[in-house]
């Protein structure tokens, strides 16, 4: 029998009864949350985790055929959930994780009592519809070459791209966190990822959302929030003064306060 605990490298920290489940958005693992989790832990139990393929996660566990789109990574939080006995969950995702989120709250809704999404983005494709996620189709293939070919490189541009203004030791950071991925993987959740599309799901949430959206994001377009925030039903959206795509890492004041005004209502 499969050890979820050891496979995803779970761990928990924090002294509350409710428990904030935690998950890391694409090229990162469960350390990028540690500049607001020693926000949450008196009053909170947390449970981080690494995806098959990040972190300190088996890596031995990933398989492609699983793992081609983001099922395949809902079924790593649902597992987590249920290896544990969770529940009554407050889920915090960032970015594409925050749709993982969604996908497994519409598959089991009693395990959660609120989302909290962190730069979600439902399709980061700009569609024929009309529909403007950020990239044209050929960034995107443009993006998985460059993983191909050199990843180093990749990452180093990335990086300050992700991070925005943030301080230069933090884009640091988010590099050295993404040049410590398989190469693979990485390259093939970045393609699960950028050529996603749960828009049609959307307005299947239930889950009290709160959507948190930068005021700058090279990533998620501003008007991706709003796109959520008209079609997911129990919603609210909050635009954060932060400028990038890791607002709990660059603002960890702001993004704690606005979360922790939410959790209390």
């Amino acid at each position: 029998m499969v050890n979820i605990i050891e496979r995803n490298n779970v761990q928990m920290i924090g002294d509350g009864q409710q428990t904030i489940l935690c998950a890391h958005g694409f090229g990162c693992e469960q350390s990028m949350w540690k500049y607001i989790t020693p926000n949450f832990q008196d009053d909170y139990r947390i449970v981080l985790f690494d995806y098959v393929g990040a972190g300190k996660s088996d890596i031995s566990a990933y398989d492609s055929s699983k793992y081609n789109s983001l099922h395949g990574y809902k079924e790593d939080v649902i597992d987590v959930i249920e290896a544990l006995d969770l529940e009554n969950i407050i889920f915090f995702g960032h970015s594409i994780s925050s749709m993982v989120g969604m996908l497994a709250a519409i598959e089991h809704p009693e395990y959660f009592q609120k989302l909290i999404m962190i730069g979600p983005s439902p399709c980061y494709i700009n569609e024929k519809d009309g529909y403007q996620g950020g990239f044209e189709k050929s960034d995107v293939y443009d993006l998985l070459e460059m993983m191909e070919m050199n990843f180093s490189g990749w990452a180093s541009y990335m990086a300050p791209v992700g991070m925005g203004d943030a301080k230069p030791q933090l884009t640091a950071e988010l590099e050295d966190t993404f040049v410590s991925t398989n190469p693979r993987i990485a390259r093939e959740f970045a393609e699960v990822t950028f050529f996603s599309d749960y828009r049609n799901l959307v307005n299947k949430l239930t889950t009290p959302t709160l959507i948190l959206q930068c005021s700058e994001d090279s990533i998620v377009p501003i008007h991706v929030g709003q796109y959520l925030h008209d079609r997911m039903q129990n919603s609210e959206l909050v635009v954060l003064d932060a400028r990038g795509h890791y607002p709990h890492i660059s603002h960890p004041v702001e993004t704690t306060t606005i979360i922790q005004n939410y959790l209390v209502r």
